[in-house]
C-alpha cells in the first residue's frame, strides 16, 4: 500500500480524466509533493464509460484553443508514456438537416477559419463520399474537420496518470476524503479514510475533480459548485461486416452521434429532455457501475439512426449502455480558485465533453495555480459565474433536464432555458409582466428582454435571421434615441465599500481617479498586472468614508472575489453586497428631463446636475439616488430606489411618461443602443486579457494618480504601442445580422472575429465590435483598408470606425 504523506503542496481529489491531467500538468511545472487521492479506482466515475469524441472547434477562441490543446497532447502521450491512447485524428463531420442548422453550421465553420481550425463545408454527396452507409437524402450540408478525432478515455486517463508519476507525483487509490479543513478563510488540510484507516494532510491547496460526486464535496466547504448527474445513453452494435474506419459523424438534428470503433458502430444520444440521476446521493460503493436500461427512452433516437444509418436495422445490439455524467445549469464546465475559500480549486462539470476538455483544462488550471493568474481570459468556464443559489438541489434537477439536450440543439442566438425560472425577480417583474415584458434570464435574475404589443405572442421564436421581436426592439430603441425609455436593471450587482481605508483600497485597485468629491460618479476598470480587464464598473462616492460600485449581474460573485481578494491584512474596509436591497429603473432619452421633472422637485438641469454625478431625490411620494450616467448614449438617469418602494416609484414615472409618449424597454434594446454607442461589454469586447489601452479605455486611466494595479503594464503598453485596437463595425447591407464570432476580413484576409454585435436601429444596419491586429500601424493605416465581416461563409462590406458611430463628441448625454 502507498504511504500517504501528512504534508502536501497540493491535494487533487478525484481521479479520472480532469484529475489526472491536472496532477500531469502541475508535474510538467515542476511542482513537487503533488498528492492525488481517488475514491476507488482511476477513471471510476465517468470517464471510463465516455465516448472519447475530440472535436477541437468549441464556441469561443479559448474554448477552441484547449480543445486543441487536448488534441494535440493526446496525439503525444504514447509516445511520452508508453501507454496507447487509441487516438486517432480520422476527422469528424456534421450535417444539417435543416436551412437554420445549415446556418449554424456555416457560422461555425467562419469561426473555425478564425481560430486558425482546419474546415471545410461540403456537399451531401462528398458526405456520402467519406459516410457510405449514410441516408444524405435530407441533407442539406455540411462541415468537415478533418483534424478532429476519437480516443480511448480510459487509457488517456492512466497515461495522465502515469506521466503524473514521471514527474514526481503520488496517485493514491481507494482512498476516500471526508474533509476539507480551512481556517481565517483558507485551506488548511484534508481528511482521509482508506478501510479502517484514517489520517490528515496538511496543505494550503485542494483541487476538486469530483465529478459528479463534486458538489456535496464543495457544500461541506461552503464552496457552491452547481451541478448534477443525468443518465447518458448509447448504443455499440455487433461487429458489422467489411466497416471501414470512419470520420465521427453528428446529426445534432436528431440529437445523435456516431463513432465507429473496431469494427462496431456506437450511436449517442443527447436527447431534448434528460434523467436526472442521484437526486438524493450516490452510494458508497458505486464504482464502475451501470445505470439500469432505459430502452423506451432512447428508443426514439434509435428509430431515427435505422433511417439515416440503415445498416443499424440488421446490426446486433453488443451494448444498450447508460451512465451517469455531470451538467451544470449553463452547459459549461468550472474551473478556477472558488471564491468562498483560498486555497480550493476546482475543476469540474464537463457537460459530457470532459474527455476533449480535460486535457486543455489541466494545463490552464495548472498554469492558473502556479502563476496567480489565468493563462489567457476563462470567465465562460470561472468558477466565479456560480451564484450562491445554484447549489440548490431541486433548481439543478430540474435545470439538467435541459442543459444536456441543449448541447445538440439549435444554438440561436438569444436562445432562452425553459427549466427553473423564476428564482430571482425583480420588485417591479410583477408589473412589467402585466404590460408584456417577455422575459430573460441572467444569473438566476428574470429580466425583461422585450415588450410584446398587445395581441401579439409573449415568447421566443428563434431564427439566425430577424426574430419575431425585431420590430418591438426597433419601436424601443427609437424611443430612446428620440424620446424616452424605461428600463428595470435592477439585476445589476451593488457592492457598497466603506470604512477608513476604502478610498485608498480603491486608488490601488482601480485604475481611474477614485478621489472625488461625494456625489460624484468614476467610470473605471480593476485591471490584472498584464493591464487586462478585470472587471467593468462605475464607483460612486457616497461620503468621505462610502463608496458604491456597480456591477454587472452576471460578474458581481466574480468581482466580490476580486476585490477580497486585494484587501490588506491592515485596511479597515467594509464590503457588503446590497444587490438585493435596491431596485435600479434607468430613464434614458430626449425627454427624460422632462418626465422626471413631473414626479421630482429637483432642478435637473446641466448647472444644477451635470452627468457623472449622484444627488438623492424625492420622486413621486419616495426617495431614491439618481445617478446621471448612461449605456444608451443618451441624457438620462439611473434611479437607485429602496427595494419596498420600486413599485410605487415605477407607478409614479409610468403616469407622468405617458404625456411624453414614455415606452417600457428591454434589454435587447440597451445592448442594441450601446452597440451604436461602441460601449463596451464585458465578457464579450473586454476580458481579463484584453488590455485596457487596446480596449480604448485609456481615457479611464489614471497613471498620475500613484501605483495602482496594472500600471506597470499600462505604462510599458503607452512606450511599446499598440498591437491590436477595438473597433466598431457597421454592415452597408442593412438586412444581414451580426451576432458574435463572425469573422473580421481585412484587404481580403481574415484577420479576426466580432466580439459582440446587435443591430443598429438607428444607424440603419448591423453593428459590431472586434479587435484588429495594427502593430506599427498609425489610425490612418487601420482605417483605409476594405473590412467585409464573414458570415456562415458570405462576406458583407463593411464601414469601420475606432470613435463611436453614434453621437462620436458624446454631446447627447450632456442635452
Amino acid at each position: 500500500m502507498t504511504q500517504i504523506p501528512s504534508k502536501a503542496r497540493v491535494v487533487i481529489i478525484g481521479g479520472g480524466i480532469s484529475g489526472c491531467s491536472v496532477a500531469y500538468h502541475l508535474a510538467k511545472l515542476g511542482w513537487t509533493d503533488i498528492l492525488l487521492l481517488e475514491r476507488k479506482q482511476l477513471t471510476c466515475g465517468t470517464t471510463w464509460h465516455a465516448a472519447g469524441l475530440v472535436g477541437q472547434l468549441r464556441g469561443s477562441q479559448n474554448m477552441t484553443r484547449l480543445a486543441k490543446y487536448s488534441a494535440d497532447l493526446y496525439v503525444k502521450l504514447e509516445e511520452e508514456t508508453g501507454i496507447a491512447t487509441g487516438m486517432r485524428q480520422n476527422g469528424s463531420i456534421t450535417v444539417a438537416l435543416t436551412e437554420e442548422r445549415r446556418e449554424e453550421i456555416y457560422r461555425q465553420a467562419t469561426l473555425a477559419r478564425a481560430f486558425d481550425v482546419d474546415v471545410q463545408e461540403v456537399s451531401a454527396s462528398d458526405v456520402k463520399g467519406m459516410y457510405p452507409h449514410l441516408n444524405i437524402a435530407d441533407v442539406v450540408g455540411a462541415v468537415h474537420l478533418p483534424r478532429d478525432g476519437q480516443c480511448d478515455p480510459a487509457n488517456i486517463a492512466m497515461a495522465l496518470a502515469k506521466g503524473a508519476r514521471m514527474g514526481g507525483a503520488t496517485i493514491v487509490e481507494n482512498v476516500k476524503v471526508t474533509a476539507v479543513h480551512d481556517r481565517d478563510g483558507r485551506v488548511t488540510g484534508v481528511s482521509w479514510q482508506q478501510g479502517e484507516e484514517q489520517g490528515t494532510i496538511e496543505t494550503d491547496l485542494v483541487v476538486n475533480c469530483g465529478g459528479m460526486w463534486g458538489r456535496d464535496l464543495a457544500a461541506r466547504s461552503g464552496v457552491t459548485l452547481p451541478l448534477h448527474a443525468c443518465e447518458h445513453f448509447y448504443i455499440v452494435t455487433e461487429a458489422i461486416p467489411d466497416l471501414q474506419r470512419l470520420p465521427v459523424l453528428r446529426v445534432p438534428d436528431e440529437c445523435a452521434y456516431y463513432k465507429e470503433d473496431a469494427g462496431k458502430m456506437l450511436l449517442g444520444a443527447f436527447e431534448p429532455k434528460a434523467k436526472p440521476w442521484g437526486m438524493d446521493g450516490i452510494r458508497e460503493d458505486f464504482c464502475f457501475d451501470q445505470l439500469p436500461e432505459d430502452f423506451e427512452h432512447f428508443e426514439p433516437i434509435l428509430e431515427k439512426a435505422v433511417r439515416r444509418m440503415p445498416m443499424l436495422e440488421t446490426a446486433g445490439i453488443h451494448t444498450f449502455f447508460n451512465g451517469p455524467e455531470s451538467f451544470t445549469p449553463d452547459d459549461r464546465y468550472y474551473l478556477g480558485e472558488a471564491p468562498q475559500l483560498q486555497g480550493y480549486w476546482v475543476a469540474a462539470g464537463y457537460n459530457s465533453i470532459g474527455i476533449v476538455s480535460s486535457g486543455g483544462a489541466g494545463f490552464a488550471l495548472a498554469q492558473w495555480m502556479n502563476d496567480g493568474e489565468p493563462p489567457f481570459d476563462l470567465w465562460e468556464v470561472d468558477i466565479r459565474r456560480a451564484q450562491p443559489f445554484q447549489r440548490n438541489r431541486r433548481y439543478l434537477k430540474e435545470r439538467v433536464t435541459e442543459t444536456l439536450g441543449l448541447l445538440y440543439a439549435d444554438h440561436f442566438p438569444f436562445r432562452q432555458v425553459e427549466t427553473a425560472r423564476g428564482v430571482r425577480r425583480s420588485p417591479l417583474h410583477a408589473h412589467l409582466a402585466e404590460r408584456g415584458a417577455v422575459f430573460g434570464e441572467v444569473a438566476g435574475w428574470e429580466r425583461a428582454n422585450w415588450f410584446a404589443r398587445d395581441g401579439q405572442e409573449r415568447e421566443y421564436r428563434y431564427s439566425w435571421k430577424r426574430q419575431n421581436w425585431f420590430e418591438n426592439q426597433r419601436e424601443e430603441h427609437l424611443a430612446v434615441r428620440n424620446g424616452v425609455g424605461l428600463f428595470d436593471m435592477t439585476s445589476f450587482g451593488k457592492i457598497r465599500i466603506e470604512g477608513r481605508d476604502a478610498l485608498a483600497f480603491l486608488q490601488r485597485v482601480c485604475a481611474n481617479q477614485m478621489d472625488v468629491a461625494p456625489g460624484r460618479i468614476v467610470y473605471t476598470q480593476m485591471l490584472n498586472a498584464r493591464g487586462g480587464i478585470e472587471s467593468d464598473l462605475t464607483v460612486t462616492r457616497l461620503s468621505e468614508t462610502a463608496f458604491l460600485a456597480v456591477v454587472p449581474g452576471a460578474t458581481l460573485q466574480r468581482d466580490l472575489a476580486w476585490l477580497r481578494r486585494h484587501l490588506g491584512s491592515e485596511e479597515f474596509v467594509v464590503m457588503t453586497d446590497v444587490t438585493a436591497a435596491e431596485a435600479v429603473l434607468v430613464l434614458m432619452g430626449p425627454k427624460a428631463r422632462e418626465v422626471i421633472a413631473r414626479v421630482s422637485p429637483q432642478d435637473f438641469s446641466n448647472e444644477a446636475f451635470p452627468f457623472g454625478t449622484a444627488q438623492e431625490i424625492e420622486i413621486g411620494m419616495g426617495l431614491a439616488r439618481a445617478h446621471r450616467v448612461t449605456y444608451v448614449g443618451e441624457l438620462g438617469w439611473e434611479l437607485y430606489v429602496s427595494s419596498d418602494q420600486a413599485a410605487h416609484v415605477f407607478e409614479a414615472i409610468e403616469e407622468a411618461g405617458a404625456a411624453s409618449g414614455l415606452k417600457l424597454c428591454g434589454l435587447h434594446t440597451l445592448d442594441s443602443c450601446r452597440i451604436e454607442k461602441a460601449f463596451r461589454h464585458f465578457g464579450h469586447d473586454i476580458t481579463d486579457e484584453d488590455h485596457v489601452l487596446e480596449a480604448g479605455l485609456g481615457f479611464a486611466v489614471k497613471t498620475a494618480k500613484g501605483e495602482f494595479v496594472g500600471r506597470d503594464a499600462v505604462l510599458r503598453k503607452r512606450d511599446a504601442g499598440l498591437e491590436r485596437r477595438l473597433l466598431q463595425f457597421r454592415l452597408r447591407d442593412p438586412e444581414p445580422l451580426i451576432v458574435h464570432n463572425e469573422g473580421i476580413v481585412r484587404d481580403g484576409r481574415m484577420i479576426s472575429f466580432v466580439t459582440s454585435g446587435n443591430y443598429g436601429h438607428h444607424l440603419g444596419g448591423a453593428v459590431g465590435l472586434g479587435y484588429v491586429p495594427c502593430r506599427g500601424e498609425s489610425e490612418d493605416d487601420i482605417l483605409s483598408s476594405r473590412y467585409e465581416i464573414e458570415i456562415a461563409g458570405e462576406r458583407f462590406a463593411a464601414d469601420v470606425s475606432l470613435r463611436p458611430m453614434y453621437d462620436p463628441k458624446a454631446e447627447r448625454t450632456r442635452l
